[in-house]
C-alpha cells in the first residue's frame, strides 16, 4: 500500500477507535495530544507500527509476554490444538491440555499445593483464593474468620473482591464504601525505610505491624506479592519478610495467599517465589505470564486441607460456587502447557543470570550518574529507577508533572515501549531479550531521564 493510502488508514483507524473504544487504565483526554500507538504485528521483543517502525517492548506488554511475540513453539502448540478444539465448558468435562498443565503446575510448585483452580486472569484467581479461604472457615466451624490482612501499596486486581485487599488508593477509593472491611498494614517501603535500614542486612523489622494485626481474630488470612509489589512501583523487599509472615501465619491459624501473578514463570529468576524460598502458602495465585501473553488464563493452587472441606455429599451445598465460561480453556491450556515446557527446560532459567547481571551494571550506573534517580532496584528480571526531585530527602516530583508520562513519549521517539508506573521507570522485558537489547533499552531510559528532567 502507498505511503499516503496507508497514513489515511492509519489516521481513519484511530478516529474510530477514539469514537468507541474506552481504554484502560487511560485518561481518554491525552489522546487529543497523542495518539494510541497503533501496532501492526509483533516478533521477538518487538511491537511494530503500521509504518513498519519497531518498538522494543520493555515492560513484555503489561508483564505477560515471557517468550517473545509470535513464539514459532507457541504458535504451534496453539494451531495444533485449534483443529481439535477451541474451546469447551469445563464443568463435568475434562481434557487433556487441562489435565497436563494442572500436574505440571502441581509438580512444580511448593509440595503442600495439591489442587488446581482454573479461571481467566489474576483478579478472579485471587478472587477465588479469597471466597476459598472465607467457604473453608464457615464450613471448619470458624464462621468469625471474615478479614483478610494485606499490605499498604499491595496490588492484587480490580473486581470488588480483589480492591478490597488493595494497598493503592488510586484503584480502590471511589469505591470504599463498597468494598468488605479487610485490615490494611503497613507494608516494606525499603526505600523510605521508617527504621533506615537496608534491605540487604535488613531483618524486616517492618514486620512489626503485620505481626499485630495478626493477633485480632477474626483474620482468615494474609494476601502479599512475594518480593515484589509492581502496581506500587516494582518495590522490592526482603525474603526475610516473607520467612517471617510464614511462621506467624502458621501459628495464629490464618491462611497465606501468595499472590504471584505477576512475579512466577521465571520474572525474579526463579519459577516461583515461594519454592525458592521454601515458602507453604495456603493459595497461589497464577495468571499473566502462564501462557507468555497469549491467551487469557489463571489457576488458584491450594492444599489438600482446603479442597476436603469442600467434599461432601451434594445435599451439604458444601462445593465451591464459582464459574468461568473460559475455566481451563483448551487453546490456552496448551499454549501454557508449551511455555512451561520451554521454561523447564535444562539451563533456561540459568541463562538468565548474566541478563540480570548487566540490568544491574546498567541500571545502577544509571542511578549513580543521574541526580534524578532516586534508586535502582532489582529482583531478578524486574527492574526499576524511581525518580525524585531531590535525591538528599527522596521528595517526589508533584504528580501534575508527570515526568514519567513525558519519558514514556520519549522513549517511543527511540523505539522503545516504556509505560512508568508515576514517575518509577520499571523494566519487565521478555525473558528472551538479549544483552545487545537491554544495553538499548537502558541506554535509552537513560537518555529520555536526561532529555526530560536535565
Amino acid at each position: 500500500m502507498p505511503k499516503e493510502m496507508q497514513d489515511k488508514k492509519t489516521e481513519s483507524d484511530l478516529s474510530r477507535d477514539l469514537l468507541n473504544i474506552w481504554h484502560p487504565c487511560t485518561q481518554q483526554k491525552d489522546f487529543e495530544t497523542t495518539k494510541p500507538l497503533m501496532v501492526e504485528r509483533a516478533e521477538g521483543i518487538y511491537l511494530f507500527d503500521r509504518q513498519g517502525k519497531r518498538y522494543l517492548d520493555a515492560i513484555s506488554s503489561w508483564w505477560v509476554n515471557l517468550l517473545g511475540h509470535n513464539h514459532p513453539a507457541l504458535n504451534a502448540a496453539m494451531k495444533t490444538q485449534l483443529e481439535k478444539m477451541a474451546h469447551v465448558m469445563f464443568a463435568g468435562i475434562t481434557h487433556q491440555p487441562a489435565i497436563d498443565l494442572a500436574s505440571s503446575l502441581i509438580k512444580l510448585a511448593p509440595k503442600n499445593l495439591k489442587k488446581v483452580f482454573f479461571s481467566d486472569n489474576g483478579s478472579t484467581s485471587v478472587e477465588i483464593a479469597l471466597k476459598m479461604s472465607l467457604q473453608y472457615w464457615q464450613q471448619t466451624g470458624k464462621e468469625n474468620k471474615t478479614r483478610f490482612i494485606f499490605l499498604k501499596g499491595g496490588y492484587h486486581g480490580e473486581t470488588l473482591g480483589a480492591l478490597s485487599v488493595c494497598g493503592l488508593n488510586l484503584f480502590k477509593n471511589k469505591f470504599e464504601k463498597v468494598l468488605a472491611d479487610n485490615l490494611e498494614v503497613e507494608g516494606p517501603d525499603c526505600f523510605r525505610c521508617p527504621y533506615g535500614l537496608k534491605r540487604e542486612s535488613c531483618n524486616a523489622e517492618c514486620f512489626e505491624s503485620m505481626e499485630k494485626a495478626l493477633e485480632e481474630s477474626d483474620i482468615a488470612g494474609v494476601i502479599v506479592e512475594p518480593l515484589v509489589q509492581g502496581a506500587a512501583g516494582m518495590k522490592i523487599y526482603p525474603p526475610v519478610y516473607l520467612q517471617k509472615l510464614q511462621a506467624a501465619c502458621d501459628s495464629h491459624s490464618v491462611h497465606l495467599i501468595l499472590d504471584e501473578v505477576a512475579v512466577a514463570f521465571g520474572r525474579t529468576g526463579s519459577l516461583f517465589v515461594s519454592g525458592e524460598h521454601n515458602l507453604r502458602p495456603t493459595f497461589l495465585c497464577l495468571s499473566k505470564g502462564i501462557t507468555s501473553g497469549y491467551l487469557p488464563l489463571a489457576a488458584t493452587l491450594t492444599t489438600d486441607e482446603i479442597y476436603s472441606a469442600f467434599y461432601d455429599d451434594f445435599s451439604t451445598w458444601k462445593m465451591f460456587i464459582h464459574s468461568h465460561s473460559y475455566s481451563a480453556n483448551p487453546l490456552a491450556c496448551s499454549v501454557a502447557n508449551e511455555s512451561l515446557a520451554i521454561l523447564s527446560k535444562d539451563k533456561f532459567l540459568e541463562s538468565l543470570s548474566p541478563k540480570i547481571s548487566l540490568m544491574e551494571k546498567l541500571g545502577q550506573q544509571i542511578a549513580q550518574d543521574s541526580k534524578w534517580c532516586g534508586e535502582f532496584r532489582q529482583q531478578g528480571m524486574i527492574a526499576a529507577l524511581e525518580l525524585v526531585e531531590n535525591k538528599n530527602d527522596k521528595a517526589p516530583f508533584q504528580i501534575e508533572n508527570r515526568m514519567g508520562y513525558k519519558i514514556y513519549l520519549e522513549a517511543l521517539k527511540r523505539g522503545v515501549f516504556l509505560r512508568p508506573l508515576g514517575d518509577v521507570i520499571y523494566f519487565i522485558p521478555p525473558l528472551v531479550i538479549n544483552e545487545d537489547e537491554i544495553t538499548k533499552m537502558m541506554n535509552a531510559a537513560q537518555e529520555c531521564i536526561a532529555v526530560v528532567l536535565d
